[in-house]
């Protein structure tokens, strides 16, 4: 019987293995990295009869395409897309049977940015630190897939049936207008009142620029306090950080994004936020909403 593994026939602009990352090592300088978009990433799983923790495929706006060496159920999910096994279209979000050689292809997204591919078993490349995420920041993991990579396969869990128990996924629209909750601090105070205002009013839109690391933005520049106008020590960075670097446009931190910075951090966006982050497309419309209670300010 053929080996179970996955010949990569077109790479696409960027895909890359992810699970659900490596917390805890961020004393070491090491992201948490893992998929952006950590509900798609476990429904496609969760679809393939595949524990929570399995690694998938992320692909960037362009898809990619693959070849399994032995049968093997996949699930493609995330942003919609439209799907073909040897050239015939196939369902997207819901379990398909790809045969021995034959080609999957995962076309273009039609909205979002991020496509998963699950498949029955998990890709499994080898662990560092406990995990089989791309780490883009670090270099830690497998580099992005390259035409001609083939990727092992695990063998699929005892009793993991695909599609088992869902009578019908409940998969998550790209947005249309990028809604963030942010708390503000620690560094607010490190802007004019009038840009805190600025922050959490004014709409700005997603960059071009954006990548694993951090949601860039175009819009309103936010403005230093007169007396702060100096360097910041470097300090811990979480998910979510909302760094402002010396052009004062917001930069919000993702997956990937270095565990110390010296830039001031205006808020932290609420981690349920991120996913919806990780999907949003260049352009689209981008608002910080600012969470409070009685009280003041809160960490959410």
């Amino acid at each position: 019987m053929a080996d179970r593994a996955l010949c990569v026939v077109r790479a696409g602009a960027l895909t890359t293995v992810q699970d659900l990352g490596r917390p805890g090592h961020a004393h070491l300088g090491v992201p948490r990295s893992g998929a952006l978009d950590m509900p798609a990433a476990a429904l496609v799983n969760r679809l393939v009869g595949n524990p929570p923790g399995a690694a998938v495929l992320e692909t960037t706006l362009d898809g990619c395409a693959v070849r399994p060496r032995h049968e093997v159920t996949v699930v493609v999910g995330g942003a919609p897309c439209a799907v073909t096994v040897d050239g015939r279209p196939a369902a997207w979000g819901a379990p398909v049977r790809v045969p021995g050689g034959a080609l999957l292809d995962v076309g273009r997204a039609r909205g979002g940015v991020r496509g998963y591919v699950g498949v029955a078993g998990g890709v499994a490349v080898e662990p560092v630190l406990g995990s089989r995420s791309t780490d883009l920041l670090s270099g830690l993991g497998p580099a992005p897939l390259a035409t001609g990579d083939v990727l092992p396969l695990g063998e699929p869990a005892r009793g993991g049936r695909a599609g088992a128990g869902v009578d019908a996924a409940a998969w998550v629209a790209p947005p249309a207008e990028l809604v963030l909750r942010v708390t503000l601090g620690p560094r607010h105070d490190w802007f004019t009142a009038e840009s805190v205002r600025t922050f959490l009013t004014r709409a700005y839109r997603v960059s071009s620029a954006s990548n694993r690391v951090g949601l860039r933005t175009e819009g309103p520049a936010l403005v230093r306090a007169p007396a702060l106008r100096r360097e910041l020590p470097s300090e811990g960075m979480v998910s979510g950080a909302v760094q402002v670097p010396p052009d004062g446009r917001p930069v919000v931190f993702l997956a990937d994004h270095p565990t110390t910075g010296g830039y001031p951090v205006v808020g932290v966006v609420r981690g349920a936020d991120l996913a919806a982050a990780g999907q949003a497309a260049p352009g689209t419309v981008v608002r910080f909403v600012g969470v409070r209670r009685r009280g003041g300010w809160v960490t959410v």
